[in-house]
């Protein structure tokens, strides 16, 4: 298998995982705050499936709206989106997009990927559920972290050693911080874990405070 195909199976089989723990949730699950700062896990659904769901002009048009702003056009769609659809039609969008062939500007099948393992734990941990990502799926995402992705992120992560302790996978030099490989992706992207889930002499940098 290629390495295209391999990482669109992965894709697939992200997205399936995901349909079957979105259709789980309650309904206060679905009102619940994420680790993407002012989004419930509603509007994580929305954004998520954004690209895979507007067409270029539409995109350019909302861009356009947000006055060039990408960041901005993401959320306001995502707010929108989260106001309108019911969690089942949000499930149901998340669905009919599980082989949508989307890939990011310059990320390739790689940046769809990650896009959406990221967006995944962004709900799951912000939940509190114990879900591993796949060690395989993770290794595919891991391996396109080279520094030019981790530097896109903007997380100032200078004198830190990143350590995963469920793969063979590290970045960085400095003092230790040692996690899941997952939990160490969510750091790359700038995301603030829970209490007790990284170790090292940096972890209380990139711990959420209680």
């Amino acid at each position: 298998m290629g390495g295209d195909d391999r990482l669109r199976q992965a894709v697939r089989a992200e997205r399936g995982d995901q349909v079957r723990l979105l259709a789980a949730l309650d309904a206060g699950q679905w009102d619940a705050p994420t680790l993407c700062a002012g989004w419930r896990v509603r509007e994580v659904v929305a954004h998520v499936t954004m690209p895979l769901r507007l067409s270029t002009g539409r995109t350019l048009l909302e861009l356009a709206r947000a006055r060039g702003r990408f960041d901005r056009m993401a959320d306001r769609y995502a707010r929108r989106e989260a106001a309108r659809l019911s969690p089942e039609q949000l499930v149901a969008v998340r669905r009919a997009t599980v082989d949508h062939p989307w890939t990011p500007p310059g990320g390739g099948v790689a940046g769809a990927l990650a896009h959406d393992v990221i967006h995944g734990l962004d709900v799951t941990v912000g939940l509190g559920l114990d879900r591993r990502v796949p060690a395989e799926r993770m290794a595919l995402v891991l391996a396109g972290m080279r520094p030019g992705a981790v530097a896109y992120f903007g997380t100032d992560l200078d004198g830190v050693r990143l350590q995963a302790t469920d793969l063979d996978w590290g970045h960085g030099a400095g003092a230790p911080l040692r996690g899941l490989a997952q939990d160490l992706l969510l750091v790359i992207c700038g995301r603030r874990l829970p209490p007790g889930r990284l170790d090292g002499a940096a972890a209380a940098r990139f711990t959420r405070q209680t």
